[in-house]
């Protein structure tokens, strides 16, 4: 009898783990958010994840529980655990993913390096952390946040006195760091994990916009570190499944450790056409503890760029021909959304030998996509 695999969340990431799961002979369920979402293919039922009675309906008989994100509330987790029902990643892990106060006290304990920071609970806590911190640090929400949501650059507590009102915040140092990193690790519930290969990310406007694996102009040292980093978190923390740490390699070539994803990750999706096993799977194999997959990439070099926003006019799928006549090597996926300014509503990949080529040819690609 095939093994069921339920997701909630009906997002492109739930959307990219079908196809996987269905050459793997798993069956899948989705408890998308409403109809029409990017994982309307195997949305079996619609809901709110937050309420109890909603998901456990959903989790009879699935064999695993997993995620498209991490806004399942604890309470709701946890009361899935007790009545039996395997998740992946489960609630003891998620925690640190859901609030950023929890996991930079977390990763303080496990020793891993990271920015400095502090929980500031009033304007006088956090003048006194701009005082020490060079007078301008980053200030979060320590929940909810997410693609440059719940982050402010301030100088002044009054530019974040809207959200003190609401409680304590995360203050963190601004830290001088010449690119971003980011690390993924494959953990099963028996213990066995995988790293990738460390990759280097480019922001635009607090979202991902590009991917480069592996990181170029890296020394072996530097990719040793950080999958050290990945491994000590992910078995530090019990992660179940696919994590994705964001890193800071600073201007003194030091490795900080930025955010933490419990799922597949923007950063990951290079790996669909890039590696032998792309993190789609990989996360259905981790959740379900199957045996993992190899995740060495298949080129010396693969690119990853989204599409953001999409075109002005039109649909992706009119831009569709003149795409892949033109760039019949790149991989193009798109997410079922309807183009909206910043959204994500795709990304290409591609693959080969030599990189400014690949990024080229990526770039060239997903240009066909936007107005």
């Amino acid at each position: 009898m095939a093994l069921t695999l339920g997701i909630v969340g009906g997002g492109q990431l739930a959307r990219m783990m079908i196809a996987p799961a269905v050459e793997l002979g798993i069956d899948v369920r989705v408890l998308a958010e409403e109809a029409g979402m990017s994982a309307a293919l195997a949305a079996t039922a619609t809901g709110d994840y937050r309420d109890l009675a909603t998901v456990q309906s959903f989790a009879e008989g699935v064999d695993v529980l997993t995620f498209d994100h991490e806004h399942v509330p604890q309470d709701v987790l946890r009361a899935l655990v007790a009545a039996g029902v395997a998740v992946h990643p489960g609630p003891d892990a998620l925690q640190f993913a859901q609030d950023k106060l929890l996991m930079r006290a977390r990763l303080a304990e496990l020793g891993i390096p990271q920015p400095e920071w502090a929980a500031v609970a009033d304007a006088a806590g956090l003048q006194a952390f701009l005082d020490a911190n060079g007078g301008r640090v980053v200030v979060k929400t320590p929940r909810g946040g997410y693609d440059g949501k719940g982050v402010r650059v301030v100088s002044d507590p009054d530019e974040v006195a809207d959200w003190l009102a609401d409680g304590t915040l995360l203050a963190e140092e601004l830290v001088d760091f010449s690119r971003e990193l980011a690390q993924q690790i494959a953990r099963r519930p028996s213990g066995d994990l995988v790293a990738y290969p460390v990759v280097e990310t480019v922001q635009r406007g607090g979202v991902c916009a590009e991917v480069i694996a592996p990181a170029p102009h890296g020394a072996l040292r530097l990719a040793e570190v950080a999958a050290q980093i990945g491994t000590i978190i992910a078995e530090g923390l019990g992660v179940t499944g696919m994590l994705a740490v964001e890193l800071f390699e600073t201007t003194d070539e030091r490795l900080l450790v930025n955010e933490l994803a419990m799922r597949p990750h923007n950063s990951g999706h290079w790996g669909q056409d890039g590696a032998v096993t792309g993190q789609f799977e990989q996360h259905v194999r981790a959740v379900l503890d199957l045996p993992l997959g190899d995740p060495s990439p298949r080129q010396p070099w693969a690119v990853m760029v989204n599409i953001l926003g999409g075109p002005v006019e039109g649909t992706l799928e009119s831009r569709f021909p003149a795409a892949l006549a033109a760039h019949p090597e790149a991989k193009v996926h798109t997410y079922g959304k309807a183009p909206r300014p910043g959204r994500k509503v795709g990304h290409v990949n591609a693959t080969g030998e030599d990189l400014d080529a690949v990024v080229y040819e990526a770039r060239a690609a997903a240009a066909f996509f936007a107005d």
